[in-house]
């Protein structure tokens, strides 16, 4: 898993994994040293370990994002709501019905906060903007709706100080930030925090470094952007693959990033894996903790 070639000058390298029409939601789990991520469309959900061995567990129903569960097992947000996935008999349980009144909705992406709380929004299948909405569930199962309005919720992390939630509407072509509550994991505030892409090129999942450097997905763009915490650009990755979809850190001290990818232009073949060492390391990502 971790193909050492090219990683030292912070290049990303591909994976040997099954091409995915629509790779996203990279998740680092410590415990196994595993990375977990998705195809959205094909609701599947992959994990690769350290050895290079892969799993995979067929969800059948689209599946936005994948985080690990403190008792064990994944969480998904997927088509219906938040879902228990059982690894060992790849059983699916629902935690909690998200939009069931609206069906030509689905859950996108989404993100643990330290204390195991979920969030993650909606979208419309038609991409229609403002039809998806944000919503956290906590570990009681209570779930709460943050925002609404929402175009195609996506990327979601937070300041190494807890201090700050950022997050991606992708329709609005920026990414935004928040002031959050780590004790009750409110929100409140939402004001832009840097603008991202243009026409066909869009931001999409994100990640934060221990720095607080924001690391953004370019849907359409090739790349893979580092933001400070003021905002400004310091840095571009180009990726082979048009749709760079989202981004986690992992490995022993959390010192690698994994990049997933969707089909698209320069990925005929389906979108991959990427690994990369880029010089800082990062946050880790927190199971959810019901």
């Amino acid at each position: 898993m971790t193909a050492a070639a090219g990683r030292a000058a912070g290049h990303p390298v591909a994976l040997p994994v099954p091409p995915a029409e629509l790779g996203e939601g990279p998740c680092w789990e410590a415990r196994s040293q595993s990375l977990f991520w998705i195809d959205v469309p094909a609701g599947l959900v992959y994990r690769i370990d350290a050895a290079g061995d892969l799993a995979r567990w067929d969800v059948g129903q689209p599946v936005g994002a994948v985080m690990t569960r403190a008792a064990g097992g994944l969480v998904l947000a997927a088509r219906d709501g938040f879902l228990a996935l059982d690894l060992d008999s790849g059983a699916a349980t629902l935690l909690a019905s998200v939009e069931a009144d609206l069906p030509g909705n689905r859950m996108n992406d989404g993100a643990c906060d330290r204390a195991g709380r979920y969030y993650a929004g909606t979208m419309a299948a038609d991409e229609r903007p403002g039809a998806g909405a944000l919503y956290r569930l906590d570990p009681d199962l209570t779930m709460t709706r943050l925002l609404t309005g929402i175009g195609i919720s996506n990327g979601i992390g937070w300041s190494p100080d807890e201090r700050l939630m950022y997050y991606v509407d992708s329709l609005d072509y920026q990414v935004d930030v928040l002031d959050y509550d780590a004790a009750s994991g409110a929100i409140r505030g939402r004001r832009p925090f840097a603008r991202v892409g243009q026409d066909g090129v869009l931001p999409d999942g994100l990640t934060v470094d221990a720095e607080g450097g924001v690391w953004v997905a370019l849907w359409g763009g090739g790349a893979l952007r580092r933001y400070a915490p003021d905002g400004t650009l310091t840095r571009e990755v180009p990726f082979p693959h048009a749709n760079v979809t989202s981004c986690a850190f992992g490995g022993p001290g959390l010192e690698l990033l994994y990049v997933t990818t969707a089909a698209g232009p320069g990925a005929e073949a389906g979108g991959g894996l990427f690994v990369l060492e880029p010089g800082v390391a990062g946050q880790p990502s927190y199971p959810f903790r019901g």
